[in-house]
Formats: structure tokens, sequence, C-alpha cells
């Protein structure tokens, strides 16, 4: 079946892992045909696709010179924005609203990038070429499968903030989002349900390494209050340096189709659509959405309000000031 494949040609096919092996870095890849990607993250559209009798008769991977191949053979779509966010903090749904417009293609969280991202931290050389990689990574993201795409949108780990300088500088007039919320709600949610960040050492090479040196000491409320403190950190100098867009939960989902809507590049007239997606879970799509950032708050003993006023209130609250001043600046 492999002869019957042109190992030039990657049309249908996407990456779905990146990977070091004895020193060379390889992509794995999976067809995905002209589907429209919907799922909430992109490894939820990976493990549908693995079911498909095609992909588990054949798998099929590259080098990264393959990639670069193929980007200059069949250059995609760039991005048309980049959502970064602090985690629990309605990046997902902003997501999920822009999926539901058909010319969209919406990568949430891809595997391959947040390892590309990564890269350098376990191996020096991959600086030299990271640049062009993520370029052709994205472009093969962006290929127009089923021929009506127009934008291309990505969500990035909640980590991936400390590598936001890279992008920034390979696409600096793309718009780049940083969502947030009051951390204390981002504390408590990651202590009933921790995420990859939430675990010291679970992400492999990060910049948690160097920000967080002694998280092994660390408790579970001291090292988690610090870690989102770092992202806030992280964010707020996106938006002072980078040109970030600083974006609070609580104004969504209307800032979405409001003051968001025409750097999403969404069109007059969509919000009662999007309104009917956003009545729904962001993550459980099947399940109608009920706001948890009062239980949430409840939640809290007193070491983690003391935790979260220690180490992240400070950036929170210097995001607030810059949101509000960027949407003076913009009703101006």
């Amino acid at each position: 079946m492999a002869s019957l494949i042109n190992t030039a040609d990657f049309h249908g096919w996407l990456p779905i892992r990146l990977w070091r092996r004895d020193g060379d870095w390889r992509v794995d890849w999976c067809w995905f045909a002209e589907r429209h990607l919907s799922k909430p993250f992109f490894r939820d559209e990976v493990d549908l696709a693995l079911r498909l009798p095609f992909n588990q008769a054949l798998r099929r991977d590259s080098d990264i010179q393959a990639l670069l191949d193929w980007h200059a053979r069949s250059p995609g779509l760039a991005p048309s924005a980049l959502l970064f966010h602090a985690s629990r903090c309605g990046s997902t749904l902003v997501a999920q609203l822009l999926a539901s417009q058909a010319h969209n293609i919406v990568l949430s969280e891809p595997p391959p990038l947040d390892s590309l991202l990564r890269a350098p931290l376990q191996d020096a050389a991959a600086a030299a070429w990271q640049g062009a990689a993520l370029q052709a990574l994205l472009s093969a993201y962006g290929q127009r499968r089923q021929g009506d795409e127009r934008q291309l949108l990505v969500k990035l780990d909640a980590w991936n903030v400390f590598e936001a300088p890279v992008l920034a500088a390979l696409y600096p007039q793309v718009p780049r989002l940083f969502l947030y919320r009051d951390p204390l709600e981002i504390v408590a949610s990651q202590l009933r349900q921790a995420g990859m960040q939430r675990v010291p050492g679970l992400l492999g090479p990060s910049a948690f390494d160097v920000l967080l040196p002694q998280a092994g000491a660390m408790g579970v409320v001291e090292y988690t209050c610090r870690m989102v403190g770092e992202i806030l950190n992280a964010g707020l100098a996106l938006c002072r340096q980078h040109g970030g867009i600083a974006v609070n939960y609580n104004e969504l989902p209307d800032a979405t189709w409001g003051r968001l809507g025409p750097l999403l590049g969404l069109a007059p007239g969509v919000e009662q659509a999007l309104r009917e997606v956003a009545a729904f879970d962001a993550k459980q799509p099947a399940m109608t959405f009920s706001a948890d950032s009062q239980r949430k708050r409840q939640e809290a003993s007193e070491a983690v309000r003391e935790g979260v006023r220690q180490w992240a209130m400070e950036p929170y609250n210097a995001l607030e000031a810059l949101r509000l001043s960027q949407a003076q600046a913009l009703a101006g």
C-alpha cells in the first residue's frame, strides 16, 4: 500500500506527532482527508482519525526536511490569529466559536506545535531550524482541504506563552490574544483537576525549569499559585512587549463577536449563531454551559487565597489595567 503513495505529497495528511529519535527529529502524519476540524482539542480529532481503517493499516512518518519541502511546494494559510491563555479561562470556548464557522481552520493545542516550540530546550541545535519548521508546520495545518477555508486560527497550550516571542517574530502582523481570569479561579480549577503544567516535571523540558527551579520542594498549593503567576507574568509581557491583546474570561462570550470580532474575521450578523454555540459546554459540547466562577471561589481555602495574593495577583491586576487601557484606546 505504501508504494501507492507519493512520498512528496501530503494532501489530506496532517502532522500529529513530532519527536526526536537517535538525534533526528521525525514527523508522524495522519490521514484526515477533507474533514473539518471541530472538536474541542486537536488530540480529539486525532483519536477519531486513527480509528479509520486506512490509518490503522498505514502509518506515515517523515523527517523535518520533508515538512519543509511540503511547505515550499504547497504553502497553506498562514495564521490569522494566535490565542494564548492562562488555562481554564475560556480559550476553548473561543476556539469552538471560531470552529463553528465553516471557512475557519481552527487548531486547538496541537501537540506537534508544542513539541516544536520547546524543541530547543532538549536539543540546542533545533534553534537553527525551528523558525522555518514552525512556518512549515503551520502551513501543513493551513492547507485548504475543503477549498473555501480563509483563515487559520491557532490556540496554543497554556505554557506556550513563554515561547510567544518566537511566534511574534515569525508573524509580526498577526493578532495575538492572551486570555486569562481571576487567578483564584484558575488555581481552584487546577487543584480540582490538574492540567499537565500543574505537576512538576510532567511536561518535560519547559520554561518552568528555570522559573521554578525548586518545584520539587514546594507544596501543591504553592507550586500551583506560582505556576499560574508565572503564566500571567508571561502573558503580561506578551501584551506589553509584543502587542498582545488582553482578554478577561468575564468578557466572554460577547467579546468574541464584539470587540474581538474584526480581529478574528467574524462577519457582522453571526452573533445569534455564535450565541447558540456558546450555550453548550465548550469542552463537552453535548452538555449545556453552567457558570462555575462562584463555586471555584467558594472552594478556595485560606492557604490558596494567600498563595494567590502572594504570587499571582500582581500580574493579574496589571493585565486588568492594560486591558482597560486597550479597550479605551479602541473605543477612542
